[in-house]
């Protein structure tokens, strides 16, 4: 029997999209012209989805629609989250003015594309709306003097899921997207979130930032160093993302902090550290073993290990500083990828939270 095709995997919609969509079909009420659903808008790239409203309200002053984002494949936090924009006429001369409605944050630190006290609706979300708006107030002969509000309904419990908080953006979510559409398991949110990351905490002045795998990796190495909450990135597979952003935006000091595998992957030269898209080389501990001057035996052992954790433990109780030579040689392909613009160390930790290894600075 033949092996069956994979099936493909839907894309989706950024949140930006949604609330563009929903904006537009709410200024059409406003001046009279009905709710337009379902509504289709023009994305940064010339695509034209359409997206049905879920829900649509006039009053006497304002409208509301809402839409409910389909992320497609993505395991995206705001899968089936209500994206809700309620439009009302401003003062003559106004323009075009953003704001947060409930579920959606508001920018506190420095940092970000995003002046301080404004709401999270991220620039390229922004173009999207007033595109939008301006296409529905050139045919209806208005001037684009609104105030648009921008909802998540739910926005600051599913927060807690994201970085909102170490980037400062306090009481909901932020509203993204730079090309309206969301590619499955693209990552390309979390990768931006750290880029952001990066840019808040050198706003703020900070001179040593940490770039950790997971929470255990993270806590041992901030219980050494007691850094503040926006110098803390939650790295997780992505070293790459965080490593080729400081080629241009160099911190002082990094430290990159994980478990022996995942760093063991980034000493090999993986950038995508995630189980799925790159493995651990035993034929290259092996090596590095007999670097180490290792009994034949070991190395041996090493090849047919199960696992990069096994392999600790046996050079650990050789006495062999293997997770040292790791991490020294994973800082040098740190500094190759960033530019050597940062100051880099590495820090290995075993799940217990026990630091293993650990590279000159």
């Amino acid at each position: 029997m033949k092996d069956e095709k994979p099936e493909k995997l839907r894309y989706g919609w950024t949140t930006g999209a949604c609330a563009a969509a929903a904006a537009k079909s709410a200024v059409s009420a406003l001046f009279g012209r009905g709710f337009i659903d379902p509504v289709t808008i023009t994305l940064p790239k010339g695509q034209e989805p359409a997206f049905a409203l879920a829900t649509e309200e006039m009053s006497q002053d304002q409208a509301t629609a809402s839409i409910i984002k389909d992320a497609g494949d993505d395991p995206d936090v705001t899968h089936q989250a209500r994206i809700i924009a309620t439009v009302r006429r401003g003062k003559s001369g106004s323009g075009l003015v953003f704001k947060a409605g409930n579920g959606v944050g508001t920018v506190t630190r420095e940092g970000l594309p995003l002046a301080v006290g404004e709401p999270a609706i991220n620039p390229v979300p922004r173009d999207m709306i007033r595109s939008e708006l301006e296409k529905v107030c050139r045919s209806a002969r208005k001037a684009v003097d609104l105030e648009v509000t921008i909802g998540v309904e739910n926005g600051e419990e599913l927060a807690k899921y994201t970085m909102n908080g170490r980037l400062g953006i306090k009481g909901g979510l932020s509203i993204l997207g730079t090309t309206g559409i969301v590619v499955p398991y693209s990552c390309a949110a979390w990768i931006a979130s750290l880029h952001r990351g990066i840019d808040v905490a050198i706003a703020a002045g900070e001179t040593h930032v940490i770039a950790s795998t997971g929470s255990t990796s993270e806590k041992a190495a901030n219980e050494i160093y007691n850094r503040p909450d926006h110098a803390l990135l939650d790295m997780g597979d992505f070293a790459g993302g965080v490593l080729k952003y400081l080629k241009k935006h160099p911190v002082p000091k990094l430290t990159l902090a994980g478990g022996f595998a995942k760093i063991t992957k980034l000493a090999q030269g993986h950038m995508d550290l995630h189980s799925g898209r790159s493995a651990v080389d035993f034929k290259w501990l092996a090596e590095r073993l007999k670097d180490l001057d290792a009994p034949e035996r070991l190395q041996k052992e090493c090849l047919s290990a199960n696992t990069a954790m096994q392999v600790l433990t046996l050079s650990m109780e050789h006495n062999l500083p293997l997770a040292d030579k790791v991490a020294e040689i994973a800082r040098t392909k740190a500094l190759d990828i960033s530019g050597e613009k940062s100051r880099i160390e590495v820090m290995i930790f075993s799940r217990s939270g026990a630091l293993v290894g650990r590279s000159d600075d």
